[in-house]
């Protein structure tokens, strides 16, 4: 009877706490599609804090990424600008876009990314990204990302680069 009475609070749990959480499965999870107006409520100013709240999740707080998982390293992000392209697919990307950070704050993050944890692979002399540089890279949606960064790869390649 104990054990009975055991499985059945089991298996309501989650379901009462679905309900208390307004509905939301979250046993199963619902992925809310991302959009680039998406307002950020982290209330910091620093790349490195934006960095930690809004990619660190994915990629590690080393920047390392996750090959099971398909998450890029980021510390090797700077291939990408000795390509044709790749410097417009760095903030391209649908994580970038829709990381509800302003243009601006997507700037600074991918410097402060390209000036620390990247930089072994930046080449000398690239500028700094700017937010007038990000607004037209969200001008253009990447459709295919899988298709663009395989081509990027394919380049990188021809030159005899290796992007992972």
């Amino acid at each position: 009877m104990l054990r009975h009475l055991y499985t059945v609070l089991l298996l309501a749990l989650p379901l009462a706490n679905a309900h208390a959480l307004g509905g939301q499965n979250m046993v199963l999870g619902r992925m809310v599609p991302a959009r680039g107006d998406a307002p950020s409520v982290a209330t910091t100013t620093h790349a490195r804090a934006h960095y930690v709240l809004h990619c660190a999740g994915c990629h590690g707080f080393d920047g390392s990424g996750a090959q099971a998982g398909q998450v890029p390293d980021m510390r090797r992000l700077g291939q990408f600008l000795r390509v044709p392209g790749g410097r417009e697919f760095i903030v391209s990307v649908p994580g970038v876009m829709g990381s509800g950070l302003s243009d601006e704050q997507i700037a600074e993050v991918t410097n402060w990314m390209l000036g620390g944890m990247a930089r072994s692979s930046v080449p000398e002399g690239t500028p700094p990204y700017t937010a007038a540089e990000v607004t037209r890279a969200r001008s253009r949606t990447l459709l295919d990302v899988a298709a663009a960064r395989r081509q990027l790869v394919l380049e990188a390649r021809a030159r005899g680069l290796a992007i992972d």
